[in-house]
């Protein structure tokens, strides 16, 4: 198996201890257990951008349970946000430092967090829940509804043609930065068809041999990064400048220069940690 980035933290869930008190406490108790060290939701790194665990003080706030680490368990502080949907992209440089283990870890703990902080309350009856299943719930004890966390699938993707394949720049992106296209999956929809759907509301691109590449989890706040590659009928554009600065076509030396970080390069890749990354890798590797 192929990981991509936020995935490969292989832990066991360990998921059968979840709905037992009883277990969870005695491995908080335990001289092993331990705690991974946040700056709210930031990892704390050490000085060779790893994360810092520490032990389990005797006065614990709400926890989750991440699981085991070849029989370590592995807890991280529940926290509560003051704001939610923030992606500083001061982050993404501390990314650039970690393994891919700890990203992987230290990204379900994100996204566990930001969904905790947005369940505060029942949305059957209104009643402020309660977490539970050593984090992986919440209950209400208003209507005693239970709610689990939830990742939204997002469908990310390269339209092709004639060797080159398509690729757009958001405002906010850094400077020279292009990426895959990409927009959630709605209600009704497969994956293919939100892939047609947002590459002609996008780009105007009609497209179709929609193949699936590769999945990876987003913890920003809770996403589902599904990579395809579609066959475009042309390489005519419409650009939608709601949603997008510009659009391009690259072709494979363009690709190429960009994986490699080379100063003649016709766009900024994105990071190796992103499923665009590995989507523009897993292209260049089909067409050899």
């Amino acid at each position: 198996m192929t990981f991509v980035g936020f995935t490969g933290a292989g832990l066991d869930r360990a998921d059968n201890l979840r709905l037992d008190p009883d277990r969870i406490a005695g491995l908080m108790a335990s001289g092993d257990a331990r705690l991974l060290g946040l700056d709210g939701t930031d990892p704390l790194l050490d000085a060779e951008g790893g994360l810092i665990w520490s032990g389990l003080a005797d006065e614990r706030a709400d926890l989750l349970f991440l699981g085991l680490d070849e029989g370590t368990p592995l807890f991280a502080p529940l926290v509560r946000m003051q704001q939610l949907g923030q992606r500083a992209w001061s982050i993404f440089r501390l990314l650039a430092l970690m393994s891919p283990k700890d990203a992987a870890i230290w990204g379900a703990v994100r996204s566990l967090n930001e969904w905790h902080n947005r369940h505060l309350f029942c949305g059957i009856c209104g009643t402020a829940t309660e977490p539970y299943r050593a984090g992986w719930g919440r209950r209400c004890p208003g209507c005693g509804a239970e709610h689990f966390p939830r990742v939204d699938p997002v469908v990310i993707m390269l339209a092709e043609y004639e060797g080159r394949v398509l690729l757009a720049r958001q405002p906010q992106y850094p400077a020279g930065r292009y990426s895959a296209l990409a927009g959630f999956v709605e209600p009704g929809e497969s994956i293919e068809e939100a892939v047609a759907r947002e590459l002609m509301e996008e780009a105007g691109v009609v497209v179709g041999d929609v193949r699936y590449v590769a999945s990876q989890p987003w913890p920003f706040p809770g996403s589902l990064m599904m990579a395809c590659l579609a066959s475009a009928e042309s390489d005519a554009i419409r650009l939608d400048t709601n949603e997008l600065e510009d659009a391009i076509w690259v072709d494979r030396d363009g690709i190429a220069a960009a994986l490699a970080g080379r100063a003649d390069a016709p766009f900024q890749a994105p990071p190796p940690y992103a499923i665009a990354h590995t989507l523009l890798a897993r292209w260049m590797e089909s067409k050899e």
